[in-house]
């Protein structure tokens, strides 16, 4: 059975530690070239050091395959379109962009500082943008230039705190909620040039989120990172050129296909808020709650 990525050129993000690095050794064993990408910073996103992401690349090189790291600052306009050109100057080409980079600066919101927002946002919600549009620029021209679809594959990584909502992560969930939006929207633009876009929601244990709550040894396996690979990498795969603009949840034993906002109870539109208010009222009572907002409700 052939490899599902073989031959193809993938960029990882963030790809050091965690869910990126178990997306670059499983891309990398199904055929893949890798650019192992990632600052090699803290969580909290201070300091850089790339000799994680070399560890990576090493063990990828010895395993038969073909890897090299790049350092670059996934939130920098030049900085992502350096990681961009890097791919391509090295392997003639780029085929996959995961997008997986991302820090942690968890706060209450009465609590949260300017730069801690700014921060997250921009290491998230910037550091998939900036990487998505350079990959697209290539892409583009690519179509133009061959008339043939550019058969891009493009993987971004949103979180339960931002389609579900989770306390103490405002700026995490707003980012990540950003990121589930840019998916579909992304997708939408990008189909016409043969580009799919898509976004996984990973359910692992790592050092992003070992702090979260305590887990037993069965529940940190089952939250091993490797087991949000397997959908990646198909997501990756030109097999899933049919599928674009999606939502995947993937870990803690299970694989899930989102559902994203839909309208549900309405009504006539009403000019006086106070005869709107009690139709507003029964309206919510009768639809299905946010995630996670049972109990929120007054005595």
């Amino acid at each position: 059975m052939a490899n599902l990525c073989e031959g193809r050129v993938a960029i990882v993000t963030g790809a050091a530690r965690g869910v990126g690095k178990e997306n670059a050794l499983l891309l990398a064993k199904e055929g893949a070239k890798v650019v192992v990408n990632d600052l090699g910073g803290a969580v909290d996103g201070t300091g850089a050091d790339t000799t994680p992401a070399q560890v990576v690349a090493n063990e990828i090189i010895a395993g038969g395959g073909e890897a090299v790291v790049n350092g670059d600052d996934v939130s920098s306009w030049d900085g992502a379109k350096n990681m961009i050109d890097q791919a391509i100057d090295t392997y003639g080409s780029l085929d996959i962009l995961v997008n997986n980079a991302g820090i942690l600066r968890d706060r209450m919101l009465v609590n949260m500082t300017e730069e801690e927002w700014d921060s997250v946002i921009q290491v998230h919600l910037k550091g998939t943008f900036a990487p998505s549009r350079h990959a697209a620029a290539y892409w583009r021209q690519k179509n133009k230039d061959t008339g043939e679809p550019a058969n891009g594959r493009i993987v971004n990584t949103t979180s339960t705190s931002g389609i579900y909502g989770n306390m103490g992560q405002t700026n995490y969930g707003a980012a990540k909620a950003g990121i589930a939006a840019f998916t579909i929207i992304a997708a939408r633009e990008l189909r016409r040039i043969g580009v799919t876009v898509n976004a996984i929601s990973p359910s692992a244990y790592t050092r992003m989120t070992e702090g979260l709550r305590e887990m037993t040894e069965e529940e940190i396996a089952v939250r091993a990172p490797s087991w949000v690979s397997p959908a990646v990498v198909y997501l990756c795969s030109q097999e899933a050129e049919d599928l674009t603009g999606r939502i995947i949840q993937a870990g803690g034993g299970m694989v899930a296909v989102c559902e994203g906002w839909r309208r549900g109870a309405e009504m006539d539109q009403m000019a006086d808020p106070s005869e709107l208010g009690p139709h507003l009222r029964k309206m919510c009572e009768s639809v299905r709650k946010n995630s996670g907002m049972d109990g929120m409700e007054l005595d």
